[in-house]
């Protein structure tokens, strides 16, 4: 007796695939397929929890960095007088006096005052937002207190504060002050004034804050991406509960052998495979952030112009779906993770757009030089700038100058008769240009943040458009 099976529910005796011949017996994997298959699927776990845990490891890096100036709740790292390329921070600015700190509740709820007139963010371990706190928070930019409660946390809250419960111990707080007529001391001063961490009840017994000025200091903290990502990872799940995180992230991690509670010590076999993973991993993340094929990523048609930020959601879903390889783009190259970036403001706040290539497609070559016109009525009530990013680090292009930028904040900036203004990118300056040139790095590839300050209606409707970055040799 039989009956008549469907092709599509066999396996033939043979298979030729991407990894070679798969061989069977009346279905039966053989030895060799089996050991090829499982080399493969240890592979495939490892590039995609290289892809998945981006975000993790960024924050694990910049706890890193962060605690090479001084301990956790107690430690700010000022930037009094700007951040420059010495610092390895992805893609930062030269406009803002960024503040940094990293938060650990794992002794309990944790107070933390913040000063008026500052953006910023609570965002937890794995890189999710907590609560926003300023000019986008429920303060309304005045300053208060807000009080942090840490996981499994069932005491009491008492009334005064803005209340936020973290899913994770550990906590990046990340916050940025404004110039004042291009001076960055009123809002360093403000910060120093108005910033405390303090255990809840202790306000009274709590040492004053640190203050560390990171201006010009030699710090990283951006991932690694090589074997050592892994590792990175390993110190996360291991310090955070299982709550923290979903039961497919944690299978995926496990499987790969990052188990909570147990060392993360792969045998030879596959510490080799992981190496390959991260490796493939690591450019596939560079292919998803410098040749995007989501057409969403695009401002224009026919244009280089980009954005890291697709989707407009901060935790990256659409219909219930997570966005892949918009989140892997954005945390590849940015840092920073607030709902306040989907929320279209005009003449408030900032809006940025990247390019990695030119007006042919070609990427950016530090021994080039390039022109871009912005036309005129740039859409930015506040200020507008330009800041080069290396394509290695994607901090930003240590070159000869302090800071790889320039913007109409700065001296001397010409501006054509119709009020357009070209900006020039190269190793050295056109003849006459040298006031609206950035300089660049023969041998170095780059890329490039415009960002507009106060954006207008014309930026948001697209009447307003940059001009590509066009060779000039």
């Amino acid at each position: 007796m039989t009956t008549d099976i469907p092709a599509e529910l066999t396996t033939p005796d043979s298979v030729q695939t991407r990894l070679g011949t798969l061989r069977f017996f009346d279905g039966f994997p053989d030895k060799a397929t089996v050991e090829m298959v499982y080399d493969n699927l240890d592979f495939m776990r490892g590039v995609q929890a290289f892809l998945n845990a981006v975000p993790g490891a960024s924050m694990v890096a910049i706890r890193s960095g962060l605690r090479s100036f001084g301990p956790d709740n107690k430690t700010v790292v000022l930037f009094e007088q700007l951040m420059d390329s010495r610092s390895l921070y992805l893609t930062a600015n030269t406009e803002s006096v960024y503040a940094w700190g990293w938060l650990n509740l794992k002794d309990g709820p944790m107070v933390i005052e913040t000063p008026p007139n500052v953006l910023g963010v609570i965002d937890d371990f794995w890189f999710r937002n907590v609560i926003d706190f300023g000019n986008a928070g429920p303060d309304k930019g005045q300053g208060g207190k807000f009080l942090l409660l840490p996981p499994g946390y069932d005491g009491a809250v008492p009334e005064g504060y803005f209340v936020a419960r973290s899913p994770t111990f550990n906590n990046l707080l990340f916050w940025r002050g404004f110039l004042v007529n291009g001076d960055p001391k009123p809002a360093a001063d403000a910060i120093k004034k108005g910033f405390r961490v303090y255990p809840l009840g202790e306000a009274a017994t709590t040492p004053p804050m640190t203050f560390i000025n990171g201006s010009g200091v030699e710090a990283n903290t951006i991932h690694a991406n090589n074997f050592k990502f892994y590792e990175e990872i390993d110190q996360l799940v291991q310090e955070e509960p299982s709550s923290a995180s979903d039961p497919e992230t944690l299978g995926l991690l496990a499987a790969i052998g990052i188990k909570q509670g147990q060392p993360f010590e792969p045998d030879a076999r596959m510490r080799k495979i992981l190496t390959d993973a991260v490796a493939v991993g690591n450019a596939t993340a560079r292919a998803i952030t410098f040749e995007s094929r989501i057409p969403e990523a695009y401002f224009y048609s026919d244009s280089a112009w980009c954005t890291p930020f697709i989707g407009g959601s901060s935790e990256f879903e659409n219909n219930g779906a997570r966005l892949l390889d918009p989140r892997t783009f954005f945390y590849y190259y940015a840092t920073i993770n607030t709902p306040a970036m989907a929320v279209k403001r005009i003449g408030v706040g900032s809006q940025y757009a990247g390019a990695f290539k030119d007006s042919n497609g070609a990427p950016l070559d530090g021994s080039k030089t390039y022109k871009v016109n912005l036309p005129p009525n740039i859409p930015a009530k506040d200020f507008w700038s330009f800041v080069v990013y290396d394509n290695q680090t994607r901090s930003m292009l240590q070159t000869d100058a302090q800071f790889p930028s320039i913007g109409s904040q700065k001296a001397g900036v010409v501006t054509n008769p119709d009020k357009s203004v070209d900006v020039y990118f190269g190793p050295t300056p056109p003849a006459g240009k040298e006031s609206n040139w950035v300089q660049t790095v023969p041998g170095k590839g780059w890329n490039v943040i415009l960002r507009l300050y106060g954006p207008l209606d014309s930026w948001f409707d697209k009447s307003w458009k940059p001009g590509e970055i066009e060779p000039q040799d």
